[in-house]
Order: C-alpha cells, then structure tokens, then sequence
C-alpha cells in the first residue's frame, strides 16, 4: 500500500508542472501571430520599396541633363535641371504634346464608358440572371484574351484601311472597347454575384423594370466593383501602344505614340523620354488616388465567398 500512496503522490505532484508547461506554450503560441504580423509587415514594405524603386530612380533620372542621365553608373549627385520636361513641352521643337494627350483622354474614357454600359447588362444575365451554361460563356469571353494582339494587327489594319478609318480616334475607341470587355464582364459578373437577391426580389415585387433596377438597385451596391473595373479599363487604354502605333499618325496619335517619339537613333535621350514617362502617369496616378477606398473595396469584393 506504501508503494502505492507514494506512486498517487507523485502522479499528482507531476500534474501541475505539466498544466504549466501548457500553459508557457499557449502563451508562447500566442505571441507567434504578433511577431508573424511584423514580419509580414516588414516583407510588404520592402516589397513595395523594390516595386517603388524604378519609378523613383526614372523621376530622379528626368531631372537630370542628359549628360548626366547617360553616364554609366549614373550619378546621384549631378545636379538637377527641368530642361527635359521643358522639351516634352516643346520649348525647342514647338512641338505641342496637349494633341496625344487628350487623344489618350478621349480614348481611355469613351472606350471605358462603352466598356461599362455593356459589361453591366452582361455581368448581370451572367450573375443575377444566369443563361444556360453560364460559364460556357465565360469561357468564350476569356478565349478572346488568349490571342497575341500582334497576331491581329494586319487584319485590323488592312479592315481599317478599307473602309477608312486610320487615324481615326473613334475607330481606336471601338478596338480599345472590344480590347477590354472581356475582362470587365469578368470582374463585373464576379462583383454582382455579391448583390443580396432579397434587394432584386423586393425591387421586382414593388414593379420596378430591369433598367430601373440596374439603375437605383444595382448600381449603388455594386459601384465599388464599378470603380475598380473602370480604372483598370481606364488604365489599360490609357497605356495601350501597339494598336495605337500602327493604326493612328499625325490627328489621333496618342500619348504612348508620342512618346516614343523622342526615342532616337542620334543624339541623348533619356531624360526626355523619362520626363515623358512621369508626365503621361501622371493621369493614371491621380485617378488611381482619387479612386483608392472605391478600388479597394472593389477588388476585394468577390475575393472570399
């Protein structure tokens, strides 16, 4: 019985030491997710350092002359000039950049607004409506984005030579509204798929037609997928290059076309065609912040079911 007593004594005074061994663990497995935040917050600020890097080094780059901008390492203490943005404005050439870039304006937001007014309707029969093999269809809309637009180019340019539309910025608005529609029925089908059918229901019981309904219903809910979806159509417009290099010239040349232009074969050229690069961004950038807590909510709206 003694053997016994003494085996209860030490099974019940080794019980405590364990409770607290889990519980220095528990302890320990909660501080791990801070310490992991930190580190993941660390890596993101880096990343986003490494992704900055470029922009900042070609800003820097359009300040300087372009002797200082061809030298090979650069050099970070050359001093700074505004001559190459003075160029982009024409100061010596007399050429004006104000024609390519309200071409760009003119392309980017006609083609978004043509983009919108016929994704929605799309996304909505695709989301909120869904036809017979519905993703039949998506798929279609996403195999028109698997050919090269270099394989097209030729056809496109031989159709627009024929019926006369070169350099022509509407028929550039059609190519850059084809161009981006398939990706815009896309992110709107995956955005209304998230509009609450309760809302339809009791819209459809009050009498309201489908027009009203994409109108006072729909679009309110959805406008932050709406956002994100025009500012990705906006941007891809924006800076589209081959279609607009062969089927444009002198009247609708647009902001890419132009430039290009002062890239040449004689002479320094760089901080002109940087000061180029930071002045044509410049449209997406204050878009892109004007539209920043829309964008946000809009690309992280059908993230997670």
């Amino acid at each position: 019985m003694s053997t016994l007593t003494a085996a209860a004594h030490r099974k019940s005074a080794a019980r405590p030491a364990a409770v607290n061994t889990g519980s220095r663990r528990r302890g320990k497995s909660r501080m791990d997710p801070t310490r992991n935040n930190t580190a993941a917050g660390i890596a993101a600020w880096l990343l986003a350092l490494l992704f900055a890097t470029p922009v900042l080094w070609m800003i820097l780059t359009s300040l300087h002359s372009e002797t200082d901008a061809a030298t090979n390492p650069p050099s970070l203490s050359a001093g700074l000039t505004l001559d190459a943005y003075k160029e982009f404005f024409g100061a010596s050439s007399g050429v004006s950049p104000w024609p390519p870039l309200i071409n760009s304006a003119t392309a980017s937001i006609f083609s978004t607004v043509l983009v919108l007014l016929l994704a929605i309707p799309a996304a909505y029969a695709l989301s909120i409506r869904p036809v017979r093999k519905w993703t039949d269809v998506m798929f279609f809309f996403l195999s028109t984005k698997m050919m090269p637009v270099v394989a097209a180019i030729l056809p496109l340019f031989l159709f627009a030579k024929t019926v006369g539309a070169l350099d022509n910025i509407w028929f550039l608005i059609l190519m850059y509204t084809s161009m981006n529609l398939p990706i815009a029925v896309w992110m709107m089908r995956s955005f209304l798929a998230e509009v609450p059918v309760e809302m339809l229901e009791a819209a459809e019981i009050d009498g309201a037609g489908l027009l009203l309904t994409l109108r006072a219903i729909i679009a309110p809910v959805a406008m932050p997928g709406i956002a994100a979806t025009a500012l990705i159509c906006f941007i891809f417009s924006w800076n589209e290059l081959l279609l607009a290099r062969v089927l444009t010239g002198v009247m609708a040349g647009t902001a890419p076309v132009f430039l290009t232009g002062f890239v040449s074969s004689q002479g320094l050229f760089l901080a002109k065609v940087c000061a180029a690069a930071v002045v044509i961004s410049l449209p997406v950038l204050f878009a892109g912040f004007a539209a920043q807590d829309k964008l946000v909510q809009g690309l992280s709206l059908g993230a997670v079911k």
